[in-house]
């Protein structure tokens, strides 16, 4: 957890010092995801595929914050996430826009008769390729996605991939 904080800061640090260009006013993403969740209990690790979605609002040229909805699913267990924080981008005169992002809020999971509501973190990043001025390739999004089932911590991980909508 330390190391993985260690590179979020520093991430974070390296973006903070960029100067930013052309930023929209919002972003819209949508996509695939596969999580990968350690259940813990000396059970094997089981992989769900499903969907992400987040909104930015962009507070400054670096700074923006986010809203992040997911569902993850795998024979007939369900988990869907609701998080928000901030995100930091480096915005430059290429099409490529490196991000890093701190999201918190709960995670819903259910199947099979029961459900249970726990805490949720999920820190990360990623990487966008502009193909126009308004529309963008998510390339990657890694996120190490914390949460506290049964008096017990899970170390999850999510990729998504997908489009980006930028209004300005």
């Amino acid at each position: 957890m330390k190391k993985i904080l260690s590179v979020l800061g520093v991430s974070l640090l390296l973006v903070a010092g960029a100067v930013a260009q052309g930023t929209p006013k919002a972003e819209l993403f949508g996509g695939y995801q596969l999580t990968h969740f350690n259940v813990g209990g000396g059970l094997p690790g089981v992989n769900f595929n499903g969907w992400d979605a987040a909104i930015s609002a962009n507070v400054s040229s670096m700074l923006a914050i986010t809203g992040d909805i997911s569902g993850a699913y795998k024979d007939g267990a369900k988990d869907h996430f609701f998080m928000f924080g901030p995100t930091v981008s480096f915005r430059n005169d290429g099409s490529l826009t490196p991000f890093a992002h701190g999201l918190f809020g709960m995670d819903h999971a259910s199947g099979f008769g029961s459900s249970a509501n726990a805490f949720a973190m999920g820190l990360g990043g990623g990487l966008d390729y502009g193909i126009g001025k308004n529309v963008a390739v998510r390339l990657g999004q890694f996120d190490y996605l914390m949460t506290h089932f049964a008096s017990a911590r899970q170390n999850n991980f999510r990729y998504s991939a997908g489009i980006v909508f930028r209004f300005e």
